[in-house]
């Protein structure tokens, strides 16, 4: 049964019918394709490089003693850090534009990264904390920032423009704040902050796997099961009441969400800006759906991350460059186009 050029309607012997629209689902497989094999390119690619079937030959346990060392200890951890931390920040900031109906409504620019950054600074700089100490601080202040932001945003429910104001208006405040404790610190302590702040997936290993992994297995379906809900508030509060949703249960739940995939993925290799905002804007492209579009952004996100991280990685070889310059170069491009485009339609 058709119910539009690119919808489909599946049911179940059972009476479960499912609608899938058959132009996002290609969009899905074909990003997960992209992100795999540029996965599998940049896993062969540094100072020893490993052509794509001795990859897949290690990856299944079948390469040579050398191989499976580089490709299953030192590199493959790097990689499903850069796919996860991808998928994160492309579910959250789809979440986030969803939420607030406003294209510019990304964790770049409401200020969580600024806030997880805080969080990091603040452990780096005032207690000299290790690596892991660093995660938690990042984790902590992202959760703080997001607490924050929603609190202030509240009149009778959060609604776009506001959450949009601020979140600019907090992540101003924390970038002065992070101003201010580069300058108390001292040079190491400084470098290393600095570092930090690029985002880099240099030196990821298993550590900063599992605890991605396992958020992203807890959140991700819960996302997806109240995506019928987020679909439906972005007709509005009224009709999202008449339909029986429960409107700002399900915005606070996506919220929060939002606000973990975020902190987390900050945590785990620093602010990669832009992936966010872009991921996105640009499956929404792909699938010329006007919904949340929450799996393609997610696969996206993936591509996009691990895609110029090998950019960077062939552009100016292994860890010279990290990956969060190349996205901040490209989605400062992109925000540019998206500003003037947005001008020209009146929207801004």
């Amino acid at each position: 049964m058709s119910t539009t050029r690119t919808n489909r309607v599946l049911r179940t012997p059972g009476g479960l019918s499912v609608r899938v629209d058959v132009r996002a689902l290609v969009v899905v497989v074909l990003l997960l394709l992209v992100a795999l094999t540029a996965s599998v390119v940049l896993i062969g690619t540094g100072e020893f490089p490993i052509p794509p079937a001795d990859v897949l030959r290690a990856l299944a346990g079948r390469g040579t003693a050398g191989q499976e060392l580089v490709v299953n200890e030192l590199r493959l951890p790097r990689v499903l850090v850069g796919l996860l931390v991808g998928a994160s920040l492309g579910l959250g900031g789809a979440l986030f534009q969803s939420i607030s109906r406003n294209p510019l409504g990304s964790p770049d620019v409401l200020g969580l990264g600024q806030g997880a950054t805080a969080g990091a600074l603040v452990v780096i700089v005032l207690m000299s904390g290790d690596a892991a100490e660093v995660t938690v601080g990042a984790l902590v202040g992202g959760l703080a920032t997001g607490l924050v932001i929603y609190l202030l945003a509240w009149k009778q429910g959060v609604h776009g423009y506001r959450l949009v104001l601020v979140g600019i208006g907090v992540s101003a405040v924390l970038t002065a704040v992070n101003g201010y404790l580069l300058t108390v610190s001292d040079i190491v302590e400084a470098s290393r902050a600095v570092v930090w702040m690029t985002g880099s997936l240099s030196g990821r290993d298993w550590t900063q796997v599992w605890p991605l992994l396992a958020l992203c297995a807890v959140l991700v379906p819960l996302v997806l099961a109240n995506a019928r809900g987020l679909r439906t508030t972005e007709m509005g509060d009224d009709v999202s009441h008449a339909l029986g949703v429960r409107v700002e249960r399900v915005r606070l739940v996506l919220m929060v969400a939002a606000v973990l995939l975020t902190a987390a993925a900050t945590a785990a290799c620093g602010p990669v800006s832009f992936v966010a905002l872009t991921a996105p804007q640009l499956a929404r492209r792909l699938t010329r759906s006007p919904g949340p579009n929450l799996l393609p952004s997610l696969c996206m996100g993936a591509a996009l991350l691990v895609t110029a991280d090998w950019v960077s990685q062939w552009t100016f070889g292994a860890d010279q460059l990290p990956v969060g310059v190349v996205t901040g170069v490209l989605g400062g491009v992109y925000l540019l186009w998206l500003l003037v485009t947005e001008r020209r339609a009146g929207r801004i």
